[in-house]
């Protein structure tokens, strides 16, 4: 969870550093920005390592209009999926065994550019289309009764994401509802199980600005 953090404040401190720089220093840009901060429900497909659905996650985003509608921008999301397997019999190389039961743990953490299109802008009811891409560091976990076995990977994540930023007030910040595909390349193993790619379905609620 330290290393967690530190990437979280690591990312929005590049991010502030980029706007300080870019934009020109005048009220009028502050309109152009945009930045959600947002927990997030993910539910994995077709993964048997660890496919529980979950609420262990976090999303991370801000970006720039270059246009009424369009947008370009960063993101940085993570999140940990669990599954407990019961005790049994594992088959282990050189002909022998282990019996125990295991606590699985998936996690993933994409980071990267976005793009964004959003309808009615300045509205009350701003809904858009999203696309994001970028590398995502994956860890594939098991522990046992006293060790644990993980599997380190990287690969390349892409993500459409529909969703809406709803301001109910008359100053922000405001409410941002989502929902998400993403699929990833990574691949991993450990012990006699295996992933080939990271897919996920997921929702994500949080604080629009």
């Amino acid at each position: 969870m330290k290393t967690i953090r530190q990437l979280t404040m690591r990312f929005l401190a590049v991010a502030v550093m980029a706007v300080a720089f870019i934009l020109p220093s005048n009220a009028q840009s502050l309109d152009k920005l945009y930045a959600n901060i947002d927990w997030q429900f993910n539910s994995p497909i077709n993964n048997s390592f660890a496919e529980k659905i979950s609420g262990w996650g976090m999303n991370l985003e801000g970006g720039y209009y270059l246009s009424e509608n369009f947008s370009v921008g960063a993101f940085l999301a993570y999140h940990s999926n669990h599954k407990y397997i019961p005790r049994e019999t594992i088959s282990l190389s050189g002909n022998s065994a282990i019996n125990t039961d295991q606590q699985h743990t998936l996690f993933q953490m994409p980071f990267g550019v976005s793009g964004r299109y959003t309808f009615n802008k300045g509205g009350f009811f701003q809904p858009y289309f999203s696309m994001k891409a970028g590398p995502q560091y994956g860890r594939m976990k098991t522990v046992l009764n006293a060790s644990q076995v993980t599997d380190n990977t990287w690969g390349f994540y892409v993500s459409p994401e529909i969703g809406a930023n709803i301001f109910p007030w008359v100053y922000q910040p405001g409410i941002h509802i989502a929902a998400y595909y993403s699929y990833a390349t990574n691949k991993g193993s450990v012990m006699n199980y295996s992933v080939d790619n990271m897919s996920n379905f997921g929702i994500r609620v949080g604080i629009a600005f």
